[in-house]
Parts: C-alpha cells; sequence; structure tokens
C-alpha cells in the first residue's frame, strides 16, 4: 500500500451503517474497503490485506462467525486484528468470538462511531 494510510475493511450487512461507517472512517483518515456479505468480505481481505477489520454478525451467506473463523485460518489474515461490531450482546456470543480471535467485541447500541474510531485507533496504535 502506497497510501501509508491506515486501510480498514467493513463487514456489514446494512447498507445505512456500512455507509455511515465508511464515510467516518474516511473523514478520519482511514482507506476504507467495504463489503455487505461475508463472502465478499473475505475476497476483499485477500485483495487488500487490510490493517483491521470491523465485523457484523449478523450476515447474510455466511455470518460474522464463519467469517471470523476463516479470518484466523488463513496464514496470512490471522494477524491482522478484528472487531466485531454487532447487535448481539450475549455472553456467549462475546465468548465465542473472543474465543475465534476477535480483538475487540463492540455493541452497536453502546458505541457511536467516534468510540469505535477511538478504539481502531487504540488497537492500530
Amino acid at each position: 500500500m502506497g497510501t501509508g494510510k491506515v486501510t480498514i475493511l467493513l463487514i456489514e450487512d446494512d447498507s445505512f451503517l456500512l455507509q455511515m461507517y465508511a464515510t467516518k472512517l474516511e473523514v478520519e483518515g482511514f482507506e476504507v474497503v467495504s463489503a455487505l456479505d461475508g463472502k465478499k468480505g473475505l475476497q476483499l481481505l485477500n485483495k487488500n490485506k487490510p490493517d483491521l477489520i470491523l465485523l457484523d454478525l449478523l450476515m447474510p451467506e455466511m455470518n460474522g462467525f464463519e467469517v471470523l473463523q476463516k479470518i484466523k485460518e488463513d496464514q496470512e489474515a490471522k494477524d491482522i486484528p478484528v472487531i466485531i461490531l454487532t447487535n448481539l450482546g450475549n455472553r456467549e456470543d462475546v465468548q465465542r468470538c473472543l474465543k475465534l480471535g476477535a480483538t475487540d467485541y463492540l455493541i452497536k447500541a453502546h458505541f457511536v462511531p467516534a468510540e469505535v474510531i477511538k478504539k481502531i485507533r487504540q488497537i492500530i496504535g
């Protein structure tokens, strides 16, 4: 990546939220690659090698758990931090994601985009 910008892969099936986060991240100076479903997200992952992945759990085709598992099984991608951004807030889901290797777990209702960006900055240092 010649831009020196941090690239974020955003996988979210709600196009309104996807757009909102993408815009917010771009304004903050991040490069954003986005996908509306898990399959597309994994294709983009292989093409773009992002610095961080924001991943929703409830998606058609392939859910976030499956996507996360695939990312962590991929030798080239497994070290990329993954932040789960979802409305699923029960402990089992949180534990399952952390066990699968997610770096952080944010519940959409509790975090405004600015806070999510703060988290991203903390993680990528």
